[in-house]
């Protein structure tokens, strides 16, 4: 069971800027994370509660996790979720938030409901808030992109890789975002991807009032 509501407080946040991209992000968006994710670390992959295993766990790029296991890392990132969430509304200044989640690589139908979990523990956590309103399904994937993360093994399945304008080209974006002061999560940030930076200008072109970025994991830079 979640907490009925998210505490305010005060207690420092990661946080950075997501600089602007030529063609893609066209200002600077103030962004947050909650820890280092180190890629391709086994040990920390392996360890419950670490950002590395709640995100690869609730991937379930494989079908293979069991629903115990899925179950209780739903826990660990709820938990996660309601320690940086009031944070980052302290930190924005805004009286509330209306949130995003970016949209996995493959359109949605593609997903079982436990290969989802990870947008279904963001929807049941802000559900619990009066702060933060719910645009969980404010931007669905219709057309499939390649899975960047796996494209390296082989396991990219089919769809372009991230150019300019491919959440507006690939996604359905609800009008509902107009006007609206957005936080747009996900749950890796990749300087080098682009994806959140191209999402994230898609909210600004349909209107957002504003957009905070915020992820669970920011891949550490090998450079």
């Amino acid at each position: 069971m979640f907490c009925n509501s998210l505490a305010q407080s005060s207690t420092n946040i990661n946080r950075f800027t997501i600089q602007p991209v030529n063609q893609i992000l066209h200002k600077p968006v103030s962004a947050f994370y909650h820890d280092d994710y180190h890629g391709g670390d086994e040990v920390r992959r392996n360890t419950p509660r670490s950002v590395e295993n709640i995100i690869c766990t609730l991937k379930n790029q494989f079908k293979d996790k069991s629903q115990s296991l899925l179950e209780t890392t739903s826990l660990f990132l709820a938990e996660i979720l309601m320690e940086d969430l009031p944070k980052i509304l302290h930190a924005t200044g805004k009286e509330a938030l209306t949130v995003c989640v970016i949209p996995r690589a493959k359109k949605e139908t593609d997903y079982n409901s436990n290969q989802r979990l990870f947008k279904t523990t963001v929807c049941r956590v802000i559900e619990q808030s009066t702060h933060f309103h719910n645009g969980t399904n404010y931007i669905t994937r219709h057309t499939n992109t390649r899975t960047t993360h796996m494209d390296r093994s082989g396991y990219g399945g089919d769809g372009a890789r991230p150019y300019p304008g491919i959440t507006k080209e690939t996604c359905t974006i609800a009008s509902e975002v107009s006007k609206k002061d957005i936080l747009l999560i996900d749950d890796l940030y990749t300087k080098t991807v682009n994806i959140d930076e191209d999402a994230i200008q898609a909210l600004f072109d349909m209107g957002a009032n504003s957009v905070t970025f915020y992820a669970i994991g920011k891949t550490v830079s090998k450079f």
